[in-house]
């Protein structure tokens, strides 16, 4: 998957970026109080992926 796609899923689902890191970007879904770090790789591992949207959104 697409880093830019999985982005546009995160911030429709109210997901705010906290911090920018050398290698993750750490976002955080306020509603569900949970959060995760994003690889800023361009393309991300479909598996991770989908792990990164079931636990933010």
């Amino acid at each position: 998957m697409k880093r830019k796609d999985l982005i546009k899923i995160l911030l429709a689902h109210h997901c705010v970026l906290i911090r920018n890191g050398g290698k993750h970007d750490i976002y955080h879904n306020p509603e569900k109080g949970t959060t995760q770090p994003v690889p800023r790789h361009n393309e991300i591992n479909e598996i991770l992926a989908k792990k990164i949207i079931k636990d933010l959104t």
